[in-house]
């Protein structure tokens, strides 16, 4: 039972240590995934002896939806869904619906690698989701097989695509991790493919989240380059963002066959209004993509804690967040060359 009533209308919003709201709230509802993207869950680590989360581990529906609750009541108004995969959880439709009736909540949105997305678009849909972004590195099938960790998966994730767009979750957007001399020779291959359709096309400089994805500088294509790339065969404009914090710079085709985007965590950090919190599919908060520690709420939840107590205790771990680690990546990793962070599977990205 909800032991408090939050004045959703005005919330009295919490600020971080750098004046920070804050806004986004970013869930994962599993830590297992059917692919073995070296960036992120290489296969050599992840087998199939690995012990993932058992399923009373992970934090249940009813906890999540109770969590969001309090969350909106600190002014999280944007939710998204993620993983690992996450429609490998059973019935995700459904919590998407009650997620949807929440006070103050404006916004769902959906990360997925696609591959099952054929299956659920339509009842994702039914259900209140309103926004699909899909992982897609490259179009070229023997390079996405090996980004993939083997998986030859392409044709489905390029039907749920399809799927979504019928479904009327647009726009879509396509989020491809570009790697210099793995996948970046393929990245326009990408935007013509999806010029002139309800597809936004985004890319993310390779990031050093985690430990285990072999991060080197070396390997980062800047998005200036892109840009630069991009330019030369379709020309286009820089626009405005959508919101404030919103982590991708937008560019405009100039011919109006769409936007392309991109994110660009280690050539421009963007710390400095980054409004976004992490959950993890056990129910531990992370301030920050490469955060070292969380903070447990699932023991608080399942230890009787009322509404009151998780909003106080959110409060405070969001008024003392100092995080800005894209900011400040080459000094930490010279005086902290072992230092260990939180794996993107189990974040989410």
């Amino acid at each position: 039972m909800i032991s408090t009533i939050h004045d959703f209308r005005r919330p009295k919003v919490p600020l971080d240590k750098m004046g920070r709201p804050l806004h986004d709230l970013r869930i994962s509802v599993m830590d297992r995934c059917n692919f073995r993207c070296p960036y992120c869950m290489p296969k050599d680590q992840f087998h199939s002896h690995y012990q993932f989360l058992k399923s009373q581990e992970r934090l249940s529906f009813d906890e999540i939806v109770r969590l969001t609750r309090v969350f909106a009541g600190l002014g999280v108004r944007k939710i998204r869904l993620t993983g690992g995969e996450p429609l490998l959880r059973a019935n995700l439709a459904d919590l998407v619906g009650d997620l949807t009736g929440i006070p103050g909540i404006e916004d769902i949105a959906l990360t997925t690698n696609g591959v099952l997305l054929d299956q659920h678009a339509v009842d994702l849909q039914a259900n209140g989701l309103r926004r699909v972004t899909v992982s897609l590195d490259t179009l070229n099938p023997e390079i996405f097989t090996s980004m993939s960790g083997g998986f030859g998966a392409l044709e489905q994730v390029l039907k749920g695509i399809d799927a979504a767009i019928t479904a009327g979750l647009t726009p879509i957007k396509i989020n491809a991790v570009i790697e210099r001399g793995v996948n970046d020779h393929t990245a326009l291959d990408l935007i013509e493919h999806f010029r002139g359709s309800p597809v936004i096309v985004r890319f993310i400089e390779f990031m050093d989240v985690g430990n285990r994805n072999a991060w080197r500088a070396e390997s980062v294509v800047p998005s200036r380059e892109l840009v630069a790339r991009i330019q030369a065969r379709w020309p286009m404009q820089p626009i405005s963002r959508n919101y404030p914090g919103e982590v991708a710079t937008r560019w405009q085709f100039d011919d109006g066959a769409g936007e392309v985007g991109f994110i660009s965590s280690v050539s421009q950090p963007f710390c400095g209004d980054c409004s976004r919190a992490r959950i993890s599919s056990e129910g531990k908060f992370f301030t920050c993509l490469f955060a070292k520690e969380g903070i447990d709420l699932r023991a608080p939840l399942r230890a009787g804690a009322s509404d009151d107590d998780l909003q106080q205790l959110l409060r405070g771990i969001w008024n003392t967040r100092t995080d800005r680690y894209s900011e400040q990546r080459e000094a930490l990793r010279r005086s902290e060359p072992g230092m260990k962070k939180i794996e993107m599977y189990y974040i989410g990205g």
